[in-house]
Order: structure tokens, then sequence, then C-alpha cells
């Protein structure tokens, strides 16, 4: 019998579990353009109490939810604040750009993912008829899998009030930002905290916690009701969304303490790459395992994994991401995969 594919890509391409599928089909149904789907609207009251907030709206994707953000903060013209490898700049199209006529000043992430307070103070414009207006910061947490700390999305958010900016945070696996800063403690105490620093946030179901559609922005009702009309517009209303919400509710329930076990095996997972020539591997935080090698190696690595049947990515790095489909028995048959082709003829010099 083959050998069942190990699917390392990506923490989005989990399976709904036997439990969700069933929550799923018993979800009680309405149309959500007419706000009168009641597990979309148990799922926003849910996700904005968890994160201290006055409401949220459920949307089709994270960057759906981000761009709407960003178009809720800011007018035409307006400039946010970002950091140069951050998703909402180089990962989602341009869209802040293209659709809300934004414009990013992106700043270098340290290598902590973090954005230097002196850079983003030197990077808010003066009021001055030369410069867009500078509106908003946006940070990301987790950064590439590292978590930014409490103290300081204190000071970045403390620093952008003090110059009148409002505050977004890319949450796409804030849940993993917050289970590694518990430790074992109260994680979602955690997500609430950190969520409290910012005005609006987006967390995504279909990441770590393994639903398969959907994200949140949560903020102020006023910010919601705008973000409401750009999710219109962006063709984000959805009508008998509560099938997809209940997967939501689902992992909210159930999904979030277990991601301490993906961040288990993303560390059984890096212990392959100790001792071989010609890679670096920094130690995970959360569920993602991130190879600096030679660029010319990754693609060939790659091919390599996914004929032994562990899937991987390497566009600029070899990515390695653990997830809820991956158990303490697979992390260890792909590391010896990785160690075997990383070892080999297939690992080319």
């Amino acid at each position: 019998m083959a050998t069942a594919t190990i699917d390392l890509r990506s923490d989005t391409v989990t399976q709904p579990t036997p439990a969700m599928r069933d929550a799923m089909m018993a979800a009680p149904l309405g149309d959500d353009v007419f706000g009168d789907d009641p597990t979309v609207n148990a799922l926003q009251e849910r996700i904005a109490a968890m994160l201290g907030k006055e409401a949220a709206l459920f949307m089709p994707s994270g960057t759906q939810s981000n761009l709407a953000a960003l178009m809720s903060h800011c007018q035409r013209g307006d400039e946010y604040l970002v950091g140069q490898g951050a998703h909402t700049y180089r990962y989602e199209a341009g869209g802040g750009a293209v659709l809300g006529s934004l414009q990013p000043q992106p700043i270098s992430n340290q290598p902590d993912g973090s954005l230097a307070l002196a850079d983003i103070e030197g990077a808010i414009k003066p009021d001055d008829a030369h410069f867009a207006h500078t509106r908003l910061l946006c940070l990301e947490n987790t950064f590439g899998g590292s978590v930014l700390g409490l103290d300081y999305l204190r000071q970045a958010t403390d620093l952008a009030r003090r110059h009148g900016l409002a505050t977004h945070l890319d949450g796409a696996r804030l849940f993993n930002a917050a289970v590694a800063l518990a430790d074992g403690g109260d994680a979602r105490a955690k997500a609430r905290e950190m969520a409290q620093l910012f005005d609006s946030v987006s967390v995504c179901f279909s990441k770590g916690l393994g639903a398969p559609v959907g994200s949140a922005l949560v903020g102020s009702r006023d910010l919601i009701a705008r973000a409401h009309r750009v999710r219109k517009m962006l063709g984000g209303g959805l009508r008998q969304a509560g099938v997809l919400a209940a997967a939501a509710l689902h992992a909210l329930d159930h999904h979030i303490d277990r991601l301490v076990e993906d961040h288990a095996n993303a560390r059984r997972l890096a212990v392959a790459f100790e001792r071989l020539d010609g890679v670096s591997v920094a130690p995970p935080q959360t569920n993602m395992v991130f190879v600096d090698a030679p660029s010319d190696r990754l693609k060939a690595w790659v091919s390599a994994l996914a004929e032994r049947g562990v899937l991987a990515t390497g566009l600029y790095r070899l990515r390695l991401v653990t997830h809820l489909d991956v158990s303490a028995a697979d992390a260890d048959r792909a590391a010896q995969v990785i160690r075997t082709v990383l070892s080999d003829g297939s690992n080319p010099r």
C-alpha cells in the first residue's frame, strides 16, 4: 500500500474534521446579506467578544479582511505604514493601492519580523501638501512563524497613537502567537490582550484553526459598519454562509489549545536539519520551519521531497508548515525523508 503524502506546504491545506463537518451540516442558516444568518451572527458575536471588540465581520478570506480594514481606516490618497515583507504589502496583489487608492509606505522588517520604532517614527509624513497623509500602522503576528511580543506591540501602537495613527493587526495566525505567548497558560487571554492594543484585527479560521474557509475583522461598531460596505463592494457578500461560519465556531471551541501540538511537531521537523552542511534553520517558535540555503538548491529539494511523499514550498526559503492533519509520527517520518534528501545526491552542491 502506498505511503500517505505528508503535506507541509501550508496550514491552509487542512481538511475539515468529521466533527467539524457534522457542525457544518447541522448549522441553522439564513441569508447573511440580509443579516439574518444565525450562525454567522453567532460567530461574529463570539470572535468580537473573545478579542474584546465591539463588533466583527465574517469575511471569505484574510486578504479581503485586511483590504477592508485598510479601506475602512484610510481614504483615497492616504498612506499606511507596513513591513516590507508583510502579507498586506507583498502577498495580497497590491489591493490597497489598486482598489483603495492607498499609498503603502514599506519599512524594512527586523530579523524577528518587527518594525524598528525609529523606522516607524521616521516614516510618518509631516502635515504638508507635498506628502500623503499617514493614517495607519499595520503590523503582523505571527510574522513568518515568529512571534512579536506584547511589550513590542505596546510600544509600537503607543507610538502610532502619539502621532494620531490608527492601528491594524494582520493576525492571520493570531492564535498561534497567543499559544506561544501563553506558554501553557490561557491562550485566549493572550489573544485578547494583543487585540486590545489595535483598532482592528484580522484573524483567519482557515489556517492553524483548520476551518475550510473564512476570516473575521474585529473592531469598533463604526469601523465594522464601514468594512461591511467595503466587503459588499469587493464581492464578499455571502448568502447561506452559516455553513462556513459553523466550521469557524467549531474551530474556536476545539482547535485553539491543540495548536501546541503543531508547534511541537515543527520542532520535531527542525531537528532534521541539524548538522547538515549548507543550511541554516532558526528554532521554530510556532508551526513554521524556514530553511535558509542557496536558492539553486531549493527547487531540487522541493522536487525530491515530493517524489518521496513530503510536500513543501521553496520560493525564497524552504518552508515547512505543520497543522492538524500532521501527526507526531508524520513529522518524524517527514524529518527522516528530509535528512535523506538533503544528505544524498538530491542535495545539489
